[in-house]
């Protein structure tokens, strides 16, 4: 949950945790930017790509200096709190035997800060510890920080919700649609389809969905109101479950490339395009806020900049490969906001298992994620209005704040399954300010807090390899010229309407 402080778990390798992120990171946000790159063109693309990538990396490492900074601040307080412990057991009048029956390591731990930082300071910036964001934020942030804060990770699980909510619908209504009617090979060849079309007898495709989306609801909304966990055994059939799809979708591509039966021609830029891509790459390279969950049970650390800059280096590569290989091998007219439906044409595949295969492939992995998406939004409500040893009502607890979770992303998805401008919007605003300023914020804010509490001479072995002050401004100013960007882009399209 976020804003509370959790147990690490179960240690793993460093390139275990390498895998992990790679899985994090490599999700539904890249299945729609085959479309954005088509949209903004190739050479725009890579270039943004490239760019916020780097970005994105900077801010994780300014995130790992964060977490760093959290447990040494939470030693020094247990450390205060045992040596306060002691004085009052020695003015109470306990023997020195008991106190000498601690250990080497409990001892050292009771001496003042500077004693330590004369053994060495480095053990105390050690995550051991897992610190969520919402608790580093409490740590470093003042009030209006700390509810800046979880304004914008309950917008972006809105939005991340919302967007799984359209993306099953939509993904069943193509492929059944295309079944039961007289087209059933035909969803990715390029023929448009309107919301009014049929699709079953007199059922309109909307209908179709819409009807999709209420079962979607019914069926996994009721976790919403109770406490689920994602379990291994779920989390390797999801991650088997991409790997397999995402290869199949190259390979494929590249077949068909290889054969010479590639219709694409992307352009190099289209300027008009970039709005959305922008938003699309943001999403597609969020992993901040679940950080502490995978970096903590890392058990060597050293090195930890170097691993997660070689995993950024190849979910880079796997995203460009993913996207040329789409943006040449169909017409942008015929790429599909879901590029998994792309291959649910007979032409592309003739293989009925595969076709059905990629055009479900989001059903199964978006569905097991819906229900922990939502019981963490859920509780990132909880802590926002909780207030120190208060208690809520049963029904604001379990009805109300579920309700409150539910309701508005079904909503949202009812309205619209434009799945390019969900992910757009998500990733450009919400996704903004996780991606970028938090993180910045974070860094400057425990930098200052470690120099007031260990002196300006400490040194947190896990600093940021941007330790310098100007990458935090030029975050900074580059994610406050997001916002401005996107929202006047935004204003200036819908006033050519």
């Amino acid at each position: 949950m976020a804003g509370g402080i959790t147990d690490t778990g179960e240690l793993y390798s460093p390139y275990v945790g390498l895998v992990y992120m790679f899985n994090l990171i490599v999700g539904t946000g890249a299945l729609t930017m085959p479309k954005a790159f088509a949209t903004a063109g190739w050479l725009v693309s890579l270039v943004l790509l490239m760019f916020l990538g780097f970005m994105s990396y900077m801010t994780t490492t300014f995130v790992v200096e964060a977490m760093a900074a959290a447990n040494a601040q939470l030693r020094w307080k247990r450390m205060e709190k045992r040596k306060d412990d002691e004085d009052e057991d020695s003015s109470s009048g306990v023997s020195d035997s008991e106190v000498l029956l601690q250990d080497g390591y409990e001892r050292a731990e009771t001496r003042p800060i500077l004693s330590v930082q004369r053994r060495g300071s480095a053990n105390i910036f050690e995550i051991t510890e897992r610190v969520e964001m919402g608790q580093m934020a409490s740590m470093f942030f003042n009030k209006v920080g700390v509810n800046l804060f979880y304004f914008c990770i309950i917008i972006y699980l809105y939005g991340d919700l919302a967007i799984y909510a359209a993306a099953v619908p939509v993904s069943l209504m193509q492929v059944t649609c295309s079944v039961t009617g007289n087209h059933s090979c035909s969803v990715g060849d390029g023929t448009k389809y309107n919301d009014t079309d049929k699709c079953w007898g007199p059922i309109r495709r909307i209908d179709a969905y819409r009807l999709y989306l209420a079962a979607f609801t019914l069926l996994l909304g009721p976790f919403t109101f109770f406490n689920v966990q994602k379990t291994k055994y779920l989390q390797i059939m999801t991650s088997l479950m991409r790997w397999i799809a995402f290869i199949l979708m190259i390979i494929l591509a590249l077949i068909r490339i290889g054969r010479g039966q590639a219709e694409g021609h992307p352009s190099m830029a289209q300027l008009s395009g970039i709005r959305n891509l922008f938003g699309v790459c943001v999403y597609s390279f969020m992993c901040q806020h679940s950080l502490p969950s995978l970096i903590t049970p890392i058990s060597k650390k050293k090195h930890v900049n170097k691993l997660v800059l070689l995993d950024y280096v190849l979910i880079l590569a796997f995203y460009s490969l993913l996207s040329f290989t789409a943006i040449y091998c169909f017409r942008n007219d015929t790429l599909m906001d879901m590029y998994t439906l792309n291959f649910t044409n007979c032409e592309i595949i003739s293989v009925a298992f595969i076709r059905y295969f990629l055009g479900l492939f989001p059903v199964f992995t978006i569905s097991t994620n819906f229900p922990i998406i939502a019981v963490t939004l859920r509780n990132n409500w909880k802590t926002l209005f909780h207030r120190e040893g208060g208690t809520y009502p049963w029904v604001v607890d379990r009805i109300v704040f579920p309700a409150i979770t539910l309701i508005p992303p079904v909503l949202v998805a009812f309205c619209t399954h434009d799945l390019e401008s969900l992910v757009g919007i998500t990733g450009a605003y919400a996704g903004n300010g996780i991606q970028y300023l938090i993180p910045a914020f974070l860094a400057y804010c425990s930098r200052k807090d470690t120099q007031l509490v260990f002196g300006s001479g400490t040194v947190n072995k896990h600093l940021s390899p941007f330790r310098h002050s100007f990458w935090i401004v030029f975050v900074l100013i580059w994610g406050f010229s997001c916002f401005v960007f996107v929202t006047a882009n935004i204003v200036l399209s819908e006033s050519k309407l």
